[in-house]
Parts: C-alpha cells; structure tokens; sequence
C-alpha cells in the first residue's frame, strides 16, 4: 500500500507504523492498510474485523 523501503509488514504483522492518526475520531490508518481504533478492535486490509480485546475490569489496577 505504502512505497517506503522497506516495503510494509503484512497485516499479521504488529510493526506497521501509523500514517494518518485521527484521536479526535478514535481511529488511525497504519501503512499496511489496517484501521486501528481506540478501542483496540481493527478493521484489516481484506475486510476482516478484529474485535477489541478488553481487558474484564475486575483486572483492572485500582488507584489508592
């Protein structure tokens, strides 16, 4: 997608770099392809979605 060398890592890949980031919309375009949202879910290259991976809040560290 992108024209760097060396050329962009697959979507499998988590070492793609962020080449449009929108916080203010919660999400970000890696060179790859990928949608990544603030949430942790994507939206990869061929469709497929990755749903967010939420940490249960019971897991959570608690502030004293």
């Amino acid at each position: 997608m992108c024209s760097h060398q060396p050329s962009c890592p697959s979507s499998d890949s988590p070492s793609a770099h962020v080449v449009s980031a929108h916080p203010e919309q919660g999400w970000s375009l890696l060179c790859d392809g990928a949608i990544v949202f603030d949430d942790s879910g994507e939206l990869l290259p061929d469709g497929r979605v990755v749903a967010p991976h939420r940490v249960p809040a019971d897991r959570l560290a608690m502030a004293a």
